[in-house]
């Protein structure tokens, strides 16, 4: 799977797993030189709190366009530390 903004390709695996319906991705997959921090949470009330990175390329935002449980709850363990997209970003095969 690739997830794909503003024409370039900011994570791929083929080891993700999806969630309701959102692909998420090894940490590992995420192009670091596409990412910016964010102050950004929001909370789940079965996977707990998630936190957010914002996607920059070709030298535009994409605000808070990843997010990611680094705690979740024990329902949704699987997805610890993997990120998952949406804000306009493409996830293809």
């Amino acid at each position: 799977m690739k997830a794909i903004w503003n024409g370039t390709t900011v994570a791929e695996s083929d080891d993700t797993v999806v969630i309701e319906g959102n692909h998420y991705f090894p940490p590992e997959s995420l192009r670091q030189d596409c990412v910016l921090s964010s102050n950004h949470r929001t909370m789940c009330s079965w996977k707990g709190e998630a936190r957010y990175l914002s996607l920059f390329v070709n030298g535009e935002v994409n605000p808070d366009a990843v997010w990611f449980y680094p705690d979740p709850k024990e329902a949704a363990a699987e997805i610890k530390g993997r990120v998952a997209f949406w804000k306009g970003v493409r996830v293809t095969e």
